[in-house]
């Protein structure tokens, strides 16, 4: 079985405010975890961690270790622009291109990588339309904008694109969060789906959403991981008081 992601005593800073501290954290590959906790804890942070998406943020830096499948993410010589292909990310707010036609959203990343095959690219558009439960909706308008889907179908468009480079690890920060509640279900259906082959690692400030659709939940307060376990346990049996502060909603 693979490692899946291994984080070690992970510290973030933005200059000198420290927003994560020490974070010990194993996702179990093929499954989806949620990470949840009141705004400004540090859960967004730590996604973007994962991808080194963080430090691409001036004056930011991490110390610490990120792994996937045993391999440290932040050794010398590792090439950030590889780490981001294997470990997608998708955005609270949808992000098409604007001047992209839906077709070359998709392609955007292969196009990227190298691929200039027009069939493959063909291939690979539509198997990534395919798995983020877009295409019947949109194969007939492939060379129209991006942006004049709707916002659940832009924020499906931005899962397709994620998906086209075939990454191991797709990370979701908080990807609902804009969206109506029949767009909403459409994503978490989607979600179930793709946790049958990838690693999914959702950020929500939704607790309903956190217990529909992972299978394990880690909850963040003050840039601290104060619990992580089994879904289920969590929010029915918490450890920590402090976490049961949260789910109860005493606190948060």
């Amino acid at each position: 079985m693979a490692d899946g992601i291994r984080i070690t005593r992970l510290n973030a800073w933005f200059g000198p405010r420290q927003v994560l501290r020490d974070i010990d954290l194993a996702v179990v590959p093929r499954s989806v975890t949620a990470i949840i906790g009141p705004s400004g804890c540090g859960k967004s942070t730590c996604v973007r961690c994962i991808n080194r998406m963080h430090e691409v943020v001036p004056g930011a830096r991490v110390a610490g270790r990120v792994e996937l499948n045993g391999e440290d993410l932040y050794a010398p010589g590792a090439d950030p622009v590889e780490v981001r292909r294997r470990i997608g990310m998708v955005f609270q707010k949808p992000n098409p291109f604007p001047t992209m036609s839906i077709f070359d959203n998709v392609a955007a990343g292969l196009r990227l990588a190298g691929v200039r095959n027009r069939a493959a690219l063909h291939e690979a558009v539509e198997r990534a339309l395919h798995h983020a439960a877009l295409w019947d909706e949109v194969k007939d308008e492939l060379g129209k904008s991006g942006a004049g889907l709707s916002g659940g179908q832009q924020q499906r468009l931005c899962i397709a694109r994620a998906l086209a480079v075939e990454p191991e690890v797709l990370l979701m920060d908080e990807p609902c969060s804009a969206l109506d509640p029949i767009a909403t279900a459409k994503i978490e259906e989607l979600i179930m789906e793709l946790r049958k082959e990838l690693t999914i690692v959702i950020v929500t400030h939704n607790m309903q959403q956190a217990a529909r659709v992972s299978e394990w939940t880690a909850y963040f307060l003050l840039g601290e991981l104060i619990e992580f376990g089994p879904t289920r346990g969590l929010f029915t049996s918490p450890r920590d008081s402090r976490t049961e502060d949260y789910v109860t909603g005493r606190f948060g």
